[in-house]
C-alpha cells in the first residue's frame, strides 16, 4: 500500500481529505478473495437450483449460480422492459425478463414465482420490492458495512461509482498491463470497475442498490458475521 497525498483540492478551491490508495496489489488480493467466495457461491447455489421447492428460493438460487452479480443482472434485465418507467412488472413482462436474462425455469415455475411477490394480487409486481425479497439476507451488520465500503468509493457522493471515483482511491501505476503499455490508465479502472458490473451487461456505473446486490450474494456464502467483517475491513481498508 502506498499512501495517497493527505490532501487534494476541489474544483472550488477548497481541500478535502484523501483516503489511502488501493494499489494494485492490494486490489489484485481483493479480487482473489472475492474469486474464491464467488466459486462457493456458485457451487452452493447451483446445489440450491436442484433441491429447493421455494419459488423465491429456486429464482435466487438460479441467478445466484451465475455469480454474486447476478441478481443485480435480473434487476437490470427488468429495467430494460419497464417502458413507462412505473417501475412495474406485470405477469408477461415478468416472465419475458427471465427469459431474456437466460434463466432456464420453466413456465410453471415461473408462474408460482410471480404469484409469490404479486402477494396483494394486483396483477403486478414492484420492482423495489421484487428485488428487496429476492436478495438473500443481510443482517444490518453486514449492511453498514457494504454501505461504508461504497460511500468510500464514491468521491464525488453523487450516488454512483464511477471511473471518476477510482482515480482517487485506486492506484494503477504498478499494474502489469499498465506497465507494458497495453492498457490505458481508464481501462485499468474499469476493469477493477467491472467487477461489479452484470456479465454482458457493464454500463461503467455502479449504483449503491447494485452494490449491495453483489456483496448480499457474496454474504450468501460467507457464515460468520465475524468473517464477514473482517474481509470487508480489509478489502476496502474500512476502520
Amino acid at each position: 500500500m502506498r499512501a495517497a497525498p493527505p490532501r487534494s483540492t476541489r474544483p472550488d478551491g477548497r481541500g478535502v481529505e484523501l483516503c489511502r490508495v488501493v494499489s494494485y496489489e492490494g486490489a489484485t488480493a481483493k479480487m482473489a478473495a472475492t474469486s474464491r467466495l464467488e466459486k462457493v457461491l456458485k457451487r452452493k447455489f447451483e446445489d440450491l437450483k436442484r433441491t429447493t421447492k421455494d419459488p423465491i428460493e429456486l429464482l435466487r438460487a438460479h441467478c445466484l449460480a451465475r455469480g454474486a452479480a447476478g441478481i443485480k443482472g435480473l434487476g437490470r434485465a427488468f429495467r430494460i422492459m419497464d417502458d413507462d418507467g412505473n417501475r412495474k412488472l406485470d405477469k408477461k413482462e415478468f416472465k419475458k425478463g427471465i427469459h431474456d436474462y437466460g434463466l432456464d425455469i420453466p413456465n410453471d415455475a415461473v408462474d408460482r414465482m410471480f404469484s409469490v411477490f404479486d402477494s396483494d394480487r394486483s396483477g403486478s409486481v414492484d420492482f423495489e420490492e421484487f428485488l428487496r425479497a429476492l436478495r438473500p439476507p443481510m443482517t444490518e451488520c453486514r449492511r453498514s458495512l457494504v454501505r461504508r465500503a461504497f460511500k468510500k468509493l464514491d468521491k464525488t457522493g453523487d450516488g454512483v461509482v464511477t471511473v471518476e471515483d477510482l482515480r482517487v482511491v485506486y492506484n494503477v501505476t504498478k499494474h502489469p498491463k499498465y506497465l507494458s503499455g497495453e492498457w490505458s490508465e481508464d481501462r485499468c479502472l474499469g476493469e477493477f470497475l467491472s467487477s461489479f458490473d452484470s456479465p454482458g451487461d457493464k454500463d461503467g456505473i455502479v449504483t449503491e442498490e447494485e452494490f449491495m446486490n453483489y456483496y448480499s450474494g457474496l454474504s450468501a456464502s460467507v457464515d460468520s458475521d465475524v468473517y464477514f467483517d473482517l474481509m470487508m475491513r480489509n478489502a476496502w481498508k474500512l476502520t
